[in-house]
């Protein structure tokens, strides 16, 4: 008989309850996991903690409304735990080089955690852009089934400036050239959102119209000019990473 596979930890950080819901919606039917595949665990509510790496297939981190490069003493007691607990968190992934894919929130914990240069040079309006995998990229297992170029949702106040030599660059952007990279083998971050849908972008640019990614008024404007671009290939990022690390008891 075959083995049960082992779930996915899905780390969160999203204080509305609804909007909680709905990215773990948007993660779940994305990945193309069963519910009781995708364990979320809600970072602002409580502590971390140490963490039974046997259990889980791999860890997603998912977007966050806080920003890692907010002075310090703008940053909340609860963003500044988050920040914490996630980084004694990627010590031991680092360490047991261990499945990891960050997405937006997930990119700059990770490179900040590996010493890369992050700031709000190549802040990006929430929309779609073209990604284009590097030739390391075209190689890498996540990039299964995809094209050289593919469109995804970002929106985003800071990005990666400059990796470290060890990271490998995975794909580019035209105005934010870290969209995807790599540490060791098995720990991804990517600048866009593989686990955004449409219904998902339109619920947090409403959620977020306050936070400083765009002025209030340009609320519908910014839903309708993305709804009809075509994401999937974000998508199947996700589902890669998923069907790659999916393990057994």
């Amino acid at each position: 008989m075959a083995k049960a596979p082992k779930p996915f930890l899905l780390l969160q950080t999203r204080e509305d309850d609804r909007t909680q819901s709905d990215e773990y919606r948007s993660t779940l039917q994305i990945s193309g996991l069963p519910a009781n595949q995708l364990i979320s665990y809600r970072l602002e509510q409580q502590r971390l903690g140490k963490v039974d790496l046997r259990q889980y297939s791999g860890i997603i981190l998912c977007g966050s409304p806080f920003t890692s490069t907010d002075p310090d003493e703008e940053k909340t007691d609860v963003q500044k735990r988050v920040e914490e607990d996630l980084h004694k968190l990627l010590d031991v992934l680092v360490a047991e080089d261990y499945p990891f894919l960050g997405a937006c929130y997930g990119v700059g914990s990770l490179a900040i955690h590996q010493g890369a240069v992050v700031d709000r040079t190549y802040a990006e309006a929430v929309h779609a852009i073209d990604i284009t995998f590097t030739e390391d990229g075209l190689k890498d297992p996540l990039a299964a089934g995809l094209p050289e170029v593919f469109k995804g949702f970002v929106g985003h106040k800071e990005a990666v400036n400059q990796l470290p030599d060890h990271a490998t660059l995975l794909a580019t952007g035209q105005d934010c050239p870290v969209q995807m990279f790599r540490i060791q083998q098995n720990l991804y971050a990517t600048q866009f959102h593989p686990e955004m849908d449409f219904d998902g972008l339109a619920h947090r640019v409403r959620v977020y119209k306050a936070n400083g990614y765009f002025e209030p008024h340009e609320v519908e404007t910014i839903i309708a000019n993305v709804a009809n671009e075509d994401v999937s290939g974000s998508h199947q990022v996700l589902r890669n990473f998923v069907q790659h690390y999916s393990a057994g008891d």
